[in-house]
């Protein structure tokens, strides 16, 4: 009996882990149709985007076409190239019945979101799948020097990059930065601004990026690290004033022999 029970435990652990197995392969399989069927397209707000169908497509007898916004319709096209665009869509959107892709106009950041292209038959297919994030023109950094100091002729600033609502600090030399704390972001996969801090052409950046656009402020490395001019030590002579002396010694030393000669000419022809 014991043995009968411990079989059937052992049977029971291995249909749970061949469950855990394929709940795992299911997911993996999901996530992998989803990143191959959709695409990411980054657009500038106010812009114009075309969405283009990638397949061939050859509509059957009754079969329809659709580009769709998360669930609602955008247009419909029909086997005989019927087209009906909805009403909240007009003006808005541009039809190429050729490949049947779509131009979006003028797009605001409510329009970022999922687009589908479809064919409707005996079945649904899913034609193609985009990801779009309209985003606007990022606001300018501000570049602020926490402290500076000059150790054996090197420049060492502490920077602040503000943009945003977010911030990175970095401590830089005359030819790199690194941050203080905190981990970057990916600005290829990152839908947020990007703030990074660098060097380039003597001046410490702090640039401020998104997808569509960037802007940066600058300062330079020499005025945050002037070099400081050495003093000559105390009781020395300048070189200045060494030069000044020699010339009016050797202006002494003219003048008292043009008088000596003038004064011994005098007596000799006196």
């Amino acid at each position: 009996m014991s043995h009968y029970c411990a079989k059937h435990r052992a049977l029971i652990n291995t249909c749970g882990i061949m469950d855990s197995i394929l709940i795992i392969l299911i997911t993996l399989f999901l996530l992998c149709v989803y990143f191959i069927e959709s695409s990411s397209v980054f657009v500038l707000k106010g812009q114009d985007v075309r969405l283009d169908v990638q397949e061939n497509v050859k509509l059957k007898e009754l079969e329809l076409f659709k580009w769709t916004f998360r669930s609602e319709n955008i247009l419909r096209c029909s086997d005989t190239l019927l087209v009906k665009v909805s009403p909240e869509y007009n003006n808005r959107v541009e039809f190429y019945q050729g490949n049947f892709s779509l131009l979006l106009k003028n797009l605001q950041q409510n329009d970022s979101g999922p687009y589908t292209a479809v064919v409707n038959g005996d079945k649904e297919k899913t034609i193609i799948a985009y990801q779009l994030i309209v985003q606007g023109i990022v606001e300018p950094p501000v570049l602020t020097v926490d402290s500076n100091s000059t150790i054996n002729a090197t420049c060492n600033v502490t920077v602040t990059c503000r943009g945003q609502k977010t911030s990175v600090t970095s401590s830089c030399n005359s030819s790199t930065c690194s941050q203080v704390g905190g981990e970057s972001r990916v600005a290829e996969t990152s839908t947020v601004p990007l703030l990074s801090v660098y060097v380039a052409g003597g001046s410490i950046i702090c640039n401020h990026s998104n997808q569509v656009s960037w802007a940066n402020d600058t300062k330079e490395i020499v005025e945050l690290c002037p070099m400081k001019s050495v003093s000559p030590p105390a009781g020395s002579m300048s070189v200045c004033m060494l030069k000044i002396i020699l010339v009016s010694v050797g202006l002494v030393i003219m003048i008292s022999a043009v008088i000596t000669v003038h004064i011994r000419d005098r007596f000799h022809y006196g």
